[in-house]
């Protein structure tokens, strides 16, 4: 029992620094003018030291498996020879497919939206 106990609070821990990590890197694209590869590069590194300490841990929900492969991406364009540009493209519609995926869940169809007003005001 107690075993699951620290997993499951590994496991938390994880998916709370690798989100911290990837808003961190995208928070910065947004807000930034006029960013530069080496600005992301040592960006990248900064924010990926936090991670890097906690270690990866096996995570079951899609949702967490997207937010991890997000973050691979990241570190992936941080080896690569891509403009700010295409990174910044490519980075923002991937955080815009897990938002579009995340929100789908939560997506309820209007229970009445046939009968209109009735009369009532």
């Amino acid at each position: 029992m107690r075993e699951s106990k620290e997993e499951n609070a590994k496991r938390l821990r994880y998916i709370r620094l690798l989100g911290r990590f990837v808003n961190g890197i995208l928070s910065y694209l947004a807000k930034s003018d006029y960013p530069t590869r080496e600005q992301y590069d040592q960006k990248v590194d900064m924010n990926f030291r936090f991670l890097e300490k906690n270690g990866a841990v096996k995570l079951y929900k899609d949702d967490y498996i997207v937010l991890e492969a997000l973050g691979q991406k990241i570190l992936d364009f941080r080896s690569s020879d891509e403009s700010i540009e295409t990174i910044k493209e490519e980075l923002f519609y991937a955080q815009n497919q897990l938002e579009k995926r995340v929100n789908a869940r939560n997506y309820k169809k209007e229970k009445h939206a046939g009968r209109g007003q009735d009369g009532w005001d």
